[in-house]
């Protein structure tokens, strides 16, 4: 089992009997969750996906990755939330911090509406070597289609219509769709997005793999940590599982915190958090329900948020992601003189001090009224992040049935659109266009 988890620092808090009493209920929201038979089970594929996944489009996934590191300097992947997310997640915490041996360049697109942003990012492509990775089930979702519209138009210009068509990667509907039409007339090279699969449960499809194998990570081990984490999620007994305990702490805490905060001490992490953010946000906010997720990356953010956290209002608790073994790590030496009076330091490794710091702060915030919750996983590598995702994902759908909302639909997203098209004035929207301008 690749994660561990731990709740010691949430008992000032929860009483041991009263995770005892959850757990007929926590059984009935996996039952729920394992046998389709709850709100949303049309989209339920990601949970036996690392079992029955496409095997000819995982090899072609592979190869076309492979092409596209041969041909160019930059990958641009136009997409946004899920289509996005996941696959950044993984990136950001597999590449190194300083890109010294020239490696594929990785750029997200189409996840914002800026338009300074989309003008540099044209700019700085023109005299660069790049392909696209467009993702998007519709092919008319507005932030991907206006920069996909503006980056093809681009490269094209750069190397004309038939060579394009060889460096563009859209992955789509099987059947339908905008980007689907294009794609066939244009021939270029297609991938699926399930149909039975949301964008946020989505990274291990091609949505992601394509990305993440063209930067020259490992997908055979990050496919086999989900593997290993959906075999371990269905066979674990409640009180040895992870999946199971930490959905239930949550639904607990909830009940009196209503923020939960992922807190890691490895700015790698940064973007895990930012999908666990959507992935519990999107699934469990709704129908005036769900724990608020936020993030922080610690020590950085005990300079800036630290004070409230540790005194502020109290309604959070924090969720740890302790990373046990880093990828890298130094023995800090002593000076002649001790100026700035690090030489008790002296021998420890780098990573124990980041140790301390951790155990000091989770302990400073309990005594502060902040309950703690700790994710254990050993180290930074694609087999550990495919089980940490599989783990969140189920941990996920397990926490939305306690709650009694669908974890696989998110209609609020919709009302910002319709107001857009409105303002915009979208044929089809004109009635709403009058009513929002009158306002």
């Amino acid at each position: 089992m690749a994660i561990k988890f731990n709740y010691q620092h949430a008992l000032n808090f929860v009483k041991e009997q009263d995770i005892k009493n959850l757990k007929k209920e926590t059984l009935e929201a996996c039952n729920t969750l394992v046998s389709k038979s709850g709100e949303g089970n049309s989209f339920l594929g990601w949970l036996d996906y690392p079992v029955n996944h496409d095997l000819d489009e995982y090899d072609r996934i592979k190869k076309a990755a492979a092409k596209i590191r041969k041909d160019s300097d930059v990958l641009v992947v136009i997409g946004i939330g899920g289509s996005y997310l996941g696959a950044k997640a993984v990136i950001e915490g597999l590449k190194k911090y300083f890109n010294l041996e020239k490696e594929l360049e990785i750029i997200f697109a189409g996840n914002n509406l800026s338009s300074t942003y989309m003008v540099e990012l044209l700019k700085y492509l023109e005299n660069k070597s790049f392909s696209i990775n467009v993702i998007s089930k519709s092919g008319t979702t507005t932030e991907p289609a206006i920069a996909f519209r503006l980056l093809k138009e681009l490269l094209e210009k750069k190397v004309g219509k038939h060579e394009a068509a060889k460096r563009i990667y859209a992955t789509t509907d099987a059947k339908k769709g905008a980007l689907r039409v294009l794609a066939t007339e244009e021939g270029y090279e297609t991938f699926i997005v399930p149909d039975d699969i949301g964008g946020r449960y989505s990274w291990f499809t091609a949505v992601g793999l394509l990305p993440i194998a063209s930067c020259g990570f490992d997908i055979d081990q990050l496919m086999k940590g989900s593997f290993d984490a959906r075999n371990d999620s269905l066979h674990l007994a409640y009180e040895e599982s992870p999946f199971l305990q930490y959905a239930a702490l949550r639904h607990l805490l909830g009940k009196h915190y209503p923020v939960e905060i992922l807190v890691s001490y490895e700015p790698k992490m940064a973007y895990v958090a930012e999908w666990w953010k959507q992935l519990f946000g999107e699934s469990e906010g709704k129908d005036n329900k769900g724990i608020y997720p936020a993030s922080l990356i610690y020590s950085t953010d005990l300079h800036s948020m630290g004070q409230f956290v540790q005194e502020g209002s109290r309604i959070m608790f924090e969720t740890v992601l302790n990373i046990l073994n880093p990828n890298e790590d130094l023995v800090m030496k002593e000076e002649k003189v001790d100026l700035d009076q690090l030489n008790y330091l002296k021998g420890k490794h780098f990573d124990e001090v980041t140790k301390q710091a951790l155990k000091g702060t989770v302990l400073a915030h309990v005594d502060g009224g902040v309950p703690n919750l700790e994710i254990l996983m050993d180290k930074i590598d694609e087999y550990n992040m495919g089980y940490l995702l599989y783990f969140f994902m189920f941990s996920c759908g397990v926490s939305c049935y306690l709650t009694k909302v669908n974890p696989f639909n998110q209609p609020g997203v919709e009302s910002y659109k319709r107001n857009m098209f409105a303002l915009l004035d979208k044929p089809g929207y004109e009635e709403l266009s009058k009513e929002l301008k009158n306002k």
